[in-house]
C-alpha cells in the first residue's frame, strides 16, 4: 500500500526545531493551502485548509534553519491519521467552534519563491538560483 499527498502554500509560523530523547531532530510547522474560485453570481469564494507538516532528520534542520513564517512551500509525504478517530484532528477555537487540522509526515520540502519572497532569511537559496554543474558533470 502506498500514499502520497502533495500540498502548496504558506508557512503559518515560524517552524519548530525539537529533538528526541535519542538526539534525533524533528521541525514542526504549520502550512495553509487556499483556495479560490469564481461563484455562479461572479463574486469570488475562498477556502483555506491547515496542514501541520512534521519533518525528521537532516530535512528537520534544513527547514528550521531557513524557513519562515509566510514563506511559500511545496510538501509532499503522508497524511497521518488521528489515532484515536483515522481522521482529521479536531479542536475548538477560542469562539467555540469546532475546527480541524490535516497533519502530514513530510518526505520532501521545496522552498519555493525567490529570497524576498515571504520573509526568506539572509544566505538562504532562493528559486531560480541553481549553481552550474561543471562541464565534466553535465548528462549529456
Amino acid at each position: 500500500m502506498y500514499q502520497s499527498l502533495t500540498i502548496v502554500g504558506n508557512l503559518g509560523n515560524d517552524p519548530e526545531l525539537r529533538y528526541t530523547p535519542d538526539g534525533t531532530p524533528v521541525t514542526k510547522f504549520s502550512v495553509a493551502v487556499n483556495r479560490r474560485w469564481t461563484t455562479q453570481d461572479g463574486g469570488t469564494g475562498e477556502k483555506t485548509t491547515w496542514f501541520r507538516v512534521t519533518a525528521w532528520r537532516k530535512q528537520a534542520e534544513v527547514c528550521a534553519q531557513y524557513l519562515q513564517k509566510g514563506r511559500q512551500v511545496l510538501v509532499e509525504g503522508e497524511l497521518e491519521g488521528d489515532q484515536e478517530t483515522g481522521g482529521p484532528r479536531i479542536w475548538f477555537g477560542q469562539d467555540g467552534k469546532a475546527r480541524a487540522s490535516f497533519e502530514m509526515t513530510a518526505r520532501s520540502v521545496r522552498f519555493l519563491g525567490t529570497r524576498g519572497e515571504g520573509a526568506a532569511r539572509p544566505g538562504q537559496p532562493g528559486e531560480g538560483q541553481v549553481e552550474p554543474l561543471p562541464e565534466d558533470e553535465i548528462p549529456f
